[in-house]
């Protein structure tokens, strides 16, 4: 039986049903062809206007949540090997630990590379525009796992703070461990990359031609 866990199947169920409502009222006002009293205007305004506006709505959110997902992330094949690295079980790679977090689910790309700032989301997904121009433009016809194809880095500075969401800098382990260093953190001198900087080094082995120090 089929059960719904997640918001995006939700919307997804929802977005469904309400267009076969909207075509069986169509059709059965195509087959019927009723007078238009009352009832069948407000049938009609149902089928021709609530329903699908309502799939619009919902279609569109749905799709928006799946593009948050590890999956949609991996889509492009020269990312395949940072999927991979990301869902592989025996990878120590700080991708793969943060994968295996419960609280990141099928999210750990977007959480740890979004911009959340106040329009967080909408900056992220235009970014994100710009990944899709480079692929085209650079990476279409490159091999399996982006071979021939120049190696993939960030374009900005990764924020620390993006890891603050969950690192908050204030737990007695993290001070004890992170003394030396925990000001320049606070203030946004030192990056949590500086140190931490084993990342995706099994995906950029795994990928010809990548440096294998490179900060995806």
């Amino acid at each position: 039986m089929f059960s719904i866990h997640t918001t995006e199947q939700l919307l997804k169920v929802t977005a469904l049903v309400s267009a076969v409502i909207s075509v069986l009222i169509g059709a059965w006002y195509l087959v019927r062809r009723p007078h238009l009293q009352r009832v069948t205007k407000a049938l009609l305004f149902l089928g021709l206007g609530v329903f699908p506006a309502i799939v619009s709505l919902t279609g569109n959110i749905a799709s928006f949540e799946y593009t948050l997902s590890r999956p949609f992330c991996g889509s492009c094949h020269v990312m395949s090997p940072y999927l991979r690295d990301a869902e592989d079980p025996q990878s120590n790679s700080l991708a793969a630990l943060h994968s295996r977090n419960h609280k990141f689910g099928e999210t750990s790309c977007y959480t740890c590379h979004a911009d959340y700032q106040m329009f967080g989301a909408m900056t992220t997904k235009l970014n994100g525009m710009r990944h899709l121009f480079q692929y085209v433009t650079v990476y279409a016809s490159t091999g399996p796992d982006g071979e021939g194809g120049p190696p993939i880095h960030l374009y900005k500075p990764f924020k620390s703070e993006l890891c603050m969401q969950c690192h908050s800098t204030t737990a007695k382990k993290y001070v004890e461990t992170h003394e030396a260093a925990l000001e320049g953190i606070r203030a946004g001198e030192t990056s949590c990359i500086d140190c931490h900087s084993e990342v995706h080094p099994l995906a950029l082995s795994r990928r010809a031609g990548g440096a294998k120090g490179a900060k995806p």
